[in-house]
C-alpha cells in the first residue's frame, strides 16, 4: 500500500467516524418508548444501541455481499484482497473509533469498560490490516458478526423499552441463539484454527493472533451471559436489583 492509499484509506475512515456522529443525531429524533424516557440513564444507552443497530445491519449484510462476490477470497485468508473488504474494514474503523468516543465523551467508560477493551482491539488490528494489506479477509470474516449482532441489539432495545410482546421477545431470542452461533462462533472458531495452524507468531501474525485468542475468551463469556440470561435464568447471580441503566454490553 503506497501513502496515497494509505491517507485515502485514513480519509475514508474519518468519514465513516462523521457519518456515525450524523446518525448519532438522527437518533436523537426517533421516539423513545416510556421506559426509556422514564429513565434518564437509559437514554444514552438507547440512542448508541440505536447506532449499534445501523452498523450491524449495513456492516453485517456488507460481508455477507463482500463474500458472495469474491469467495475466491476464502481460499487466501492472509494476502486476499478486495475494494469492498477494504472500504469494509474503513467503514467499521470509523464506526469503532465513533463509539469509543460516545462512550468517553458521555462519561460511560466505567460501565461500558468492555467495550473500550473490545474497541481498542479491534481499531488496532483493523488499522494494521489498512497499514498492510494483509488478513483483510480475516476482517471480513470477523465482521460476519455484524449479522449476529442485528439480533442481539434488537434484544437489548427490547428489554430497555419494556415492550409488552413477550412473543416477538421469545422468536428473537431463539432467532439470536442459531444467528450466534452462524455468524459469531462458527467464524471466530475458524479463524482460531486458521490462525494457530498457518500463520506464523511473529510481527503482525502474532499480534493479530493474540487479539484473536482474547476476543475467544470474551465471546465465550457473553456466550455464558446470554444462556444464562434468556434460557437459564434460575443459574443468574447477583443480578437482583442491579441497576444497569447505563451498561452497554450484554446484562444479566
Amino acid at each position: 500500500m503506497g501513502p496515497g492509499w494509505r491517507a485515502a484509506s485514513a480519509a475514508l475512515v474519518g468519514g465513516s467516524v462523521a457519518i456515525f456522529g450524523a446518525l448519532r443525531r438522527l437518533a436523537l429524533a426517533v421516539p423513545q418508548p416510556a421506559a426509556v424516557r422514564s429513565r434518564p440513564g437509559r437514554v444514552w444507552r438507547w440512542r448508541n444501541l440505536l447506532v449499534s443497530f445501523a452498523h450491524s445491519v449495513l456492516a453485517g449484510l456488507w460481508a455477507l455481499f463482500s463474500l458472495w462476490h469474491s469467495p475466491e477470497l476464502l481460499s487466501d485468508i492472509q494476502d486476499g484482497y478486495s475494494v469492498s473488504g477494504h472500504l469494509l474494514v474503513c467503514f467499521s474503523s470509523g464506526y469503532f473509533i465513533h463509539d469509543t468516543l460516545d462512550i468517553v465523551f458521555n462519561h460511560q467508560s466505567r460501565s461500558s469498560w468492555e467495550y473500550l477493551v473490545h474497541h481498542a482491539m479491534a481499531i488496532s488490528a483493523f488499522v494494521s490490516l489498512i497499514v498492510t494489506g494483509r488478513f483483510l479477509v480475516a476482517a471480513v470474516l470477523l465482521l460476519l458478526v455484524e449479522v449476529s449482532n442485528i439480533f442481539l441489539t434488537v434484544r437489548m432495545l427490547l428489554k430497555m423499552s419494556n415492550v409488552p410482546s413477550p412473543a416477538l421477545y421469545e422468536a428473537n431470542k431463539y432467532i439470536n441463539l442459531v444467528m450466534y452461533f452462524a455468524f459469531r462462533l462458527a467464524p471466530q472458531a475458524y479463524l482460531t484454527w486458521y490462525f494457530l495452524h498457518y500463520v506464523e507468531v511473529q510481527g503482525q501474525g502474532a499480534f493479530l493472533t493474540a487479539n484473536l485468542l482474547l476476543l475467544d475468551a470474551m465471546i465465550l463469556m457473553y456466550f455464558s451471559r446470554l444462556l444464562r440470561s434468556d434460557f437459564f435464568p434460575s443459574l443468574r447471580k447477583g443480578s437482583v436489583g442491579r441497576d444497569v441503566d447505563g451498561e452497554k454490553f450484554l446484562i444479566d
